[in-house]
């Protein structure tokens, strides 16, 4: 058994876990203070959900093809600072707030995401925070 390392972080003390676990933080993204943009553990990269805001935290404008790149460039930027890529991307996950948005959706992520593109799962999302159209979170390898 290893212990928790947290990466650019001393809010939390260490803890016992089954796997080394490091927290990745992009300095492009705002910290929420309850969540880490990345978890890395046992090979793999779990991005939190990105919605679409820039770097200082505030809403992009536009429609949900332009809030979907936000999500996607903001995933990019956490990626990035895990020295990961998106073609180590296995698997996303997008939360709409209307399910009617997924072929405008579809058509920008599919603009973005290199070949051969991850496993998905796109849902229609109770709410989502700050009433956003989009979140969009990810599994990588490291």
């Amino acid at each position: 058994m290893t212990s928790i390392q947290k990466i650019n972080s001393s809010e939390r003390p260490q803890k016992p876990l089954y796997c080394k676990r490091h927290a990745v933080l992009s300095n492009r993204l705002v910290l929420e203070i309850s969540i880490a943009h990345a978890v890395k553990a046992s090979g793999l990269i779990f991005l939190s959900g990105q919605v679409p805001v820039d770097k200082e935290g505030k809403p992009v404008p536009g429609d949900v093809q332009a809030h979907t790149k936000q999500c996607l460039n903001n995933l990019a930027d956490v990626l990035n600072a895990a020295n990961s890529s998106w073609d180590k991307v296995v698997k996303v996950n997008i939360y709409l707030k209307n399910m009617d948005d997924f072929d405008r959706v579809n058509e920008t992520y599919i603009q973005f995401v290199p070949e051969p593109r991850p496993a998905r799962t796109c849902i229609q999302a109770g709410r989502l925070p700050n009433d956003f159209d989009v979140e969009i979170e990810a599994i990588a390898a490291a």
